[in-house]
């Protein structure tokens, strides 16, 4: 009878003894299921914890058309980074999460979305707006926080005033960069006359400011000079005064929806300047679908090409673009915006996500990019030129400068006919 009670006694223990095992193995994978997802640990981030990364764009409004590709260039990114397992942050691999707003093409509400991205989203990285206005409103921000953010499709002299910390550019056309390199193609091609229409938006200006005065130590005159609100719906008589002029270039400092204004209704008159440059626009898909064959011989701005084979990337950019979006990307602002990401993602491979070490690292460091080495001085790119890119063929070709061009500059050929 004893024997039988201590029997069941012992196996009683053994169950129980079992129990509290699988329950002591319960508690300790809560437990770490908790540490992991900072439940119990407030602060601490687990290496699947997301990287948040925070922009405003501009999805409407005036920039809308050409901010789609910067959009775009932002989600091919982040995709490619966590097909790779995720950022590598110092050594340890988290996925990236990106966190926009659309900012309306205002510069007001640029300021009021990167205040909230940094104060109430609390993103760990930022990424840059859209345009060079934008830029400029968000720089106020950024420097107030002390928050590095590498900054893309925006170029103006007047970031120079600000003190170099916590915004750079990775375009090599700053305005008066940008003066040059037209000039010293004028003057390699015979230009001894130009037409000058200008966009009132700050970078249009800058580029007319530094281009004037370019031109007349060059001996290029200047035979029409006009300028125009960003609102503008018909160049019909500016078009008319140029054509009268009969200059050997028309240069047009505009942006997207004023370009597609310029190009449709220069072939309308039947402007046939043999170099005619437009400043930005005709790099992006929607005017190759728009224009098609009346886009040849059209020069813009731009300083990259997908066949450039010492640009590490270069080819492999262009190819994912076009197999996740089914169009080419934009030779202007894709390579600028993706760049960009590029310089973040190696800062933060190397020094992780300490503001202060990020900035200093983008500060010092040169990094390796679709469109070749850059290095920063202050707060702007030195190590890629001012260039200029012709559509020769349907194709975006560059052709200044000579140390990186793929073409050489072209006539432009008559307007196709309708």
């Amino acid at each position: 009878m004893v024997d039988k009670l201590v029997g069941k006694l012992n196996a009683l223990a053994v169950l129980n003894n079992n129990a509290l095992g699988e329950t002591h193995m319960l508690k300790k994978a809560l437990l770490a299921l908790a540490i992991g997802s900072g439940l119990l640990l407030p602060g601490t981030a687990d290496a699947a914890d997301p990287v948040k990364v925070g922009f405003a764009v501009a999805k409407t409004g005036l920039f809308a058309g050409a901010a789609d590709g910067q959009i775009k260039i932002y989600e091919l990114w982040k995709d490619q980074v966590n097909a790779r397992g995720g950022l590598d942050v110092k050594g340890v691999k988290r996925p990236v999460e990106l966190v926009y707003y659309d900012d309306q093409s205002d510069a007001g509400k640029v300021v009021q979305i990167y205040e909230k991205l940094i104060t109430g989203d609390k993103v760990d990285l930022l990424l840059a707006p859209y345009g060079t206005s934008s830029h400029i409103a968000a720089a106020g921000v950024v420097e107030r926080y002390k928050f590095p953010m590498v900054g893309n499709t925006a170029a103006s002299v007047k970031l120079r005033e600000i003190k170099p910390g916590n915004i750079w550019f990775t375009t090599g056309q700053m305005p008066d960069r940008l003066a040059v390199s037209l000039v010293e193609l004028f003057k390699l091609k015979g230009i001894k006359s130009i037409a000058l229409l200008a966009n009132q938006l700050p970078f249009s200006l800058e580029s007319k400011t530094y281009l004037v005065p370019a031109l007349t130590k060059a001996g290029i005159e200047v035979k029409v000079s006009e300028e125009y609100p960003p609102s503008i719906k018909d160049m019909t008589a500016m078009l008319i005064n140029v054509k009268q002029a009969n200059p050997d270039a028309v240069v047009a400092f505009s942006f997207p929806s004023d370009s597609a204004i310029y190009l449709k209704q220069a072939r309308e008159l039947g402007i046939d300047a043999k170099f005619q440059f437009v400043e930005v626009g005709p790099t992006e898909a929607a005017f190759a679908k728009q224009f098609g064959e009346a886009l040849n011989g059209i020069v813009t701005m731009g300083h990259w090409t997908p066949d450039n084979k010492q640009w590490t990337g270069a080819r492999a950019l262009f190819d994912s673009y076009v197999q996740k979006y089914n169009e080419p990307p934009s030779y202007l602002n894709a390579p600028l915006v993706y760049m960009s990401c590029q310089i973040l993602e190696q800062a933060v491979a190397k020094v992780g996500l300490d503001r202060d070490a990020i900035r200093k690292t983008i500060a010092t460091d040169t990094f390796d990019t679709v469109n070749g080495p850059v290095k920063f001085e202050g707060i702007e790119n030195v190590g890629t030129p001012a260039g200029l890119l012709q559509i020769q063929g349907g194709n975006m070709t560059l052709i200044w400068p000579p140390s990186i061009a793929t073409a050489d500059f072209k006539p432009k050929p008559a307007w196709p006919a309708k």
